[in-house]
């Protein structure tokens, strides 16, 4: 009923709450299936789990620019939201709660998106005891492979790619 991908994303944000893979499933699969829509539901989600990446490592101004990004693609997303098994009003309070925290900079807060699906729940549940992860546990804020994982990634890939669309981009010119 609900993307793989999607489950993904909840488990890694409730579980073991690893932001940064949230938004690496969800970009995969947005980029797979909506890649022209920069206001799908997929990049609300996205900078969600982005912007809360960037509060967990105090860096205020990424986590306010991503959320308020965030907000604005969600208000628009009434529907989506919905049909992805979630509260939309309780989750734009929680945004709106989040982006006035931020504002004022103060310190991160692990919090869960609303799931309003009893299923999905129940599925979310059953996937993080597989995983071992204990759904909704506070961010384990001493884990630096978790609060600064961006910078402790191997990159190979992402250069590689980088560079092989450049050449592309160069041949393309010529």
């Amino acid at each position: 009923m609900y993307p793989r991908a999607y489950i993904q994303f909840l488990i890694h944000f409730h579980g073991d709450r690893d932001y940064f893979e949230c938004h690496e499933v969800l970009e995969e699969y947005w980029k797979k299936t909506d890649s022209k829509n920069k206001d799908s539901i997929w990049v609300g989600l996205i900078l969600l789990a982005v912007s809360t990446y960037h509060h967990r490592r105090k860096n205020f101004k990424g986590a306010i620019r991503t959320l308020q990004k965030a907000l604005t693609i969600l208000k628009k997303q009434e529907d989506s939201v919905k049909k992805l098994g979630l509260d939309y009003v309780q989750l734009l309070q929680i945004v709106q709660d989040r982006l006035n925290l931020i504002t004022s900079e103060q310190f991160y807060k692990s919090f869960n998106i609303p799931i309003s699906d009893p299923h999905l729940l129940d599925l979310c549940f059953a996937t993080c005891d597989q995983l071992k992860f204990q759904w909704g546990k506070d961010s384990d804020l001493t884990n630096i492979n978790l609060v600064q994982r961006h910078k402790l990634r191997d990159r190979t890939n992402v250069i590689q790619e980088r560079n092989q669309s450049l050449k592309m981009r160069k041949e393309a010119d010529l």
